[in-house]
């Protein structure tokens, strides 16, 4: 028998909704529209997203996944895009990326047997991965462009002194992967020990064994850990270059980026 939440019950979470609302009242936070708002919001695209996949979960493996994916990575692309708007060809780099991670990650998925192609496993799974590597990427774009406003004129000096940009990036670089990446790590290191996981916790609600859920939390942890990192590595290192012309000078406004590939 499956665990079933009733809409009388469920009604009740209200309740967390309102202690934050309370509090943002009393310390005069300013965002009590924003917590009213995002509820509702979220409440509605969780009903929506779950009338969507029942609907998904009923057509053949061949239509539905692809149809889900695209549409996951195309909305995901949006969102990241919005850290790195200014910067040219961003969202086709992001969008290019976003599907090369994923059709890695399910196609080793598949190789190994470790799911079936099946809707009920493949989308669940696929959007951990994109909205996991959807973050990093923004989290990537967000951080190089401050490293690049606060290192200005370092990196003027060595260009100056005849470094190439790659050369002068190197720092910049190297920080920004390592803010992308480090909070992946540190999520992973403690993985069971300060929490169960989400996917974990589902799994052993829905009535599957201890043991087993543990092996499919290790599956999408996984492969989290390894489509982040490949994430914020793929999307610095193709966009770092964007801050420089053709010339090989530094770009420091965001209109001189946006203008350098026009």
């Amino acid at each position: 028998m499956e665990p079933e939440i009733s809409n009388q019950s469920l009604f009740f979470l209200i309740i967390f909704v309102i202690v934050p609302l309370a509090l943002s009242y009393y310390y005069q936070l300013g965002v009590s529209k924003n917590v009213i708002w995002s509820t509702v919001r979220g409440t509605v695209q969780l009903f929506a997203i779950g009338y969507i996949l029942t609907f998904l979960f009923d057509l053949p493996a061949r239509y539905g996944i692809p149809f889900m994916l695209t549409v996951m990575i195309i909305i995901a692309t949006f969102h990241a895009r919005q850290k790195g708007k200014d910067l040219p060809y961003v969202g086709f780099i992001l969008f290019g990326g976003l599907l090369a991670i994923e059709v890695g990650v399910l196609s080793l998925w598949l190789l190994f047997d470790m799911i079936q192609f099946r809707p009920s496993e493949v989308i669940p799974m696929s959007g951990m991965v994109i909205g996991n590597s959807m973050t990093a990427m923004g989290l990537a774009l967000e951080r190089m462009k401050t490293e690049f406003k606060e290192n200005n004129g370092r990196l003027l000096a060595s260009l100056s002194l005849g470094a190439e940009p790659k050369q002068a990036s190197h720092l910049i670089v190297q920080n920004t992967l390592h803010a992308s990446l480090i909070p992946n790590v540190d999520r992973l290191k403690t993985i069971g020990l300060v929490q169960l996981p989400g996917m974990m916790t589902g799994l052993i609600l829905g009535g599957v064994s201890p043991v087993m859920a543990i092996k499919y939390q290790l599956v999408i942890s996984l492969s989290i850990f390894s489509s982040v990192s490949l994430s914020a590595m793929f999307i610095t290192l193709c966009m770092y270059r964007y801050f420089f012309n053709k010339n090989k000078q530094l770009l420091q406004t965001d209109e001189e980026i946006r203008s350098s590939r026009s």
